[in-house]
């Protein structure tokens, strides 16, 4: 029976599963993305970089056509249909249901990494795996949980593309509205001055393009190319769900909601009128944001995961590689709130196999001065001496998806 509260035994239940490969809840959003899924996954986080989106133009870069914006590879279900043995998937029914069923799930924290440029038309396969299940206190909802997910992706011709860590952070939903952490939250409405203000920084922006930003030009405490991402509107979240899809419980309208509810009735409740609808409705329903212990409606994690992205690729030039980029989303980003996605270079280095690196710091800050969004980042660069970029190795010098995956794997039990 679902209680709705983090017990020791749904815990050892959860930790029961780490390191088991899992069907993932939603298809892909994509199964075969072209150059019209490489712009609108672009487009949705505000990201008008040709390289992306005017395969004209993409064509005389060194990738000689459209390649994905980083955002699309991962993503939860943005891309990869899953591929499980015979064995595996005789597992699956030990997997159903939740644990921690009617405990609340924010995403917290993500590192995703990439190895090679996604090009049109590929069908790619993906891996998943819970990996690490860590008891962390919550100020915001008593005892929590964080729920760390993997997932590799390689093309159906083999070519590995890049993996990523999810982490759900799992807090008690009465106790989050009883501790009421948020209530002094204000959203203080924008006058004139401050929206002009706003788009004259906006005016400001574009991406570095075909311009090298070579890696012997950049020093220790140079400034990443800030970003202004608001102020935040329920518009700019349909905008990014065009794009992103409606993400791991597969929201779907009318007929197909009908389905889904059947698939998960629990993610369902009524609304004032009566009619069942989405738990994630948080994001655009004010009155259901606050009985989750918000005052109002709210982002997603990945949006700003997404606009951190965009500072990188606007910064770095498209002969350079986003490498790494770690996340942690600390703060709520509400409507009517704005983020500036700012930065630092402080490490600039010969990364593994003598790759010109540079690692960042970087921030999403709201106009409260809030950090809600600190980051890391690890970029490769073109060099006059080294050369052009060479793409990064799979961890362990992987070749197939499988091993890809278990190298993901083993480096997460490492790294914690």
């Amino acid at each position: 029976m679902a209680t709705g509260e983090i017990t020791d035994e749904g815990v050892a239940r959860l930790r029961d599963r780490i390191g088991v490969p899992q069907l993932y809840p939603a298809p892909p959003h994509y199964r075969r993305p072209g150059e019209d899924a490489f712009r609108q996954v672009a487009r949705s986080y505000g990201d008008d970089n040709p390289l992306w989106s005017d395969p004209e133009y993409a064509v005389c870069t060194r990738w000689k056509s459209s390649i994905a914006p980083p955002a699309l590879v991962g993503g939860d279900s943005l891309i990869g249909e899953d591929r499980l043995n015979e064995a595996e998937l005789e597992s699956q029914a030990d997997l159903k249901g939740d644990p921690l069923r009617g405990v609340h799930a924010f995403y917290a924290a993500s590192e995703r990494e990439w190895w090679a440029p996604l090009t049109e038309g590929h069908r790619i396969f993906r891996r998943t795996a819970l990996v690490g299940v860590v008891d962390r206190p919550s100020e915001f909802g008593g005892r929590g949980i964080q729920e760390w997910t993997a997932q590799a992706f390689q093309t159906a011709d083999g070519g590995l593309l890049g993996a990523q860590y999810r982490m759900m952070y799992r807090t008690e939903r009465k106790k989050a509205r009883e501790r009421k952490k948020y209530d002094a939250v204000t959203v203080e409405p924008w006058d004139e001055q401050g929206l002009d203000d706003l788009d004259a920084q906006y005016a400001l922006e574009a991406p570095r393009g075909a311009e090298p930003r070579w890696w012997e030009d950049v020093a220790v405490g140079d400034s990443v190319t800030t970003l202004v991402k608001g102020p935040l509107t329920v518009t700019d979240m349909v905008c990014w769900h065009v794009g992103m899809g409606m993400g791991m419980y597969d929201v779907a309208p009318l007929r197909l909601a009908y389905r889904n509810r059947q698939r998960i009735p629990r993610f369902y409740h009524r609304d004032e009128l009566g009619i069942p609808d989405v738990m994630q409705r948080v994001h655009w329903d004010p009155a259901f944001a606050r009985k989750s212990g918000n005052p109002t409606t709210f982002d997603y994690g990945r949006m700003r995961e997404t606009w951190l992205i965009h500072a990188c690729t606007d910064w770095m030039g498209d002969d350079a590689w986003l490498w790494r980029l770690r996340v942690e989303f600390r703060k709520f980003n509400y409507v009517g709130d704005v983020q500036w996605v700012e930065g630092e270079v402080t490490r600039c280095y010969l990364a593994e196999g003598g790759r010109p690196a540079v690692d960042l710091d970087l921030r999403a800050r709201n106009q409260r001065g809030e950090v809600t969004s600190p980051a890391t980042a690890t970029v490769l660069l073109p060099s006059r001496e080294h050369g052009a970029v060479r793409l990064p190795d799979p961890p362990g010098g992987a070749a197939t998806l499988e091993s890809a995956f278990a190298a993901t794997i083993d480096r997460f039990a490492k790294d914690r």
